[in-house]
């Protein structure tokens, strides 16, 4: 073989294999940092509150209705999930999706979990296309376009203040709901004051 022609041949495998090694590195670069789904004690989303399940429970229903989030209906009773959107711009919807869990610790305070997600959705011109004709006949052609939303963003929100605002809100409710049946048992105190001096 000839020696300029096995020459050639090694320069193009070699820059076949360049490029490989650079389109690898490159790939390899685009990989994402999954080290924030490792599970750790210092997440915001669950907070002890003083008070008894039915009372706190009741207290972060008021809590997502106070700021305007529609419930949906679970077929799980200890599970509550609501739904806010807003537009900020008029191109992008915003939805915020948060779902809680309560729970009795039996000791005079009640778990509250909650996860909140927020999703981006954008107008997009989609192009739109028909098909006309019988099996493989088949012809699809363009025949416009339309503007529909398209998620550009979805994630869980990691923020703590934005955690910690909700807890301290459920934790005012929840002392209302306290401070509402103190008044009720003062109340019925006096009431049975005059049939006991009977």
């Amino acid at each position: 073989m000839d020696q300029t022609v096995l020459a050639s041949r090694v320069a193009r495998c070699m820059a076949v294999m360049a490029v490989v090694a650079l389109a690898g590195g490159c790939a390899s670069g685009r990989r994402h940092d999954v080290s924030k789904g490792n599970f750790t004690t210092q997440e915001p989303y669950s907070k002890a509150i003083a008070g008894p399940a039915d009372a706190v429970c009741w207290s972060v229903k008021r809590a997502l209705l106070s700021q305007g989030y529609m419930l949906d209906r679970n077929t799980d009773s200890g599970v509550l999930t609501g739904t806010k959107d807003f537009q900020p711009e008029p191109k992008l919807n915003i939805t915020l999706h948060m779902q809680t869990t309560c729970a009795d610790n039996r000791d005079g305070t009640s778990m509250v979990f909650v996860t909140a997600s927020r999703e981006d959705s954008q107008l997009q011109r989609m192009k739109q296309s028909t098909s006309a004709g019988i099996g493989p006949a088949t012809i699809t052609m363009p025949s416009g376009s339309a503007k529909v939303l398209g998620v550009v963003r979805r994630e869980t929100i990691q923020d703590p203040a934005f955690y910690h605002s909700f807890f301290t809100l459920v934790e005012g409710f929840v002392a209302q709901e306290r401070s509402h049946s103190d008044e009720e048992r003062h109340a019925e105190l006096r009431t049975d004051a005059p049939a006991r001096s009977q």
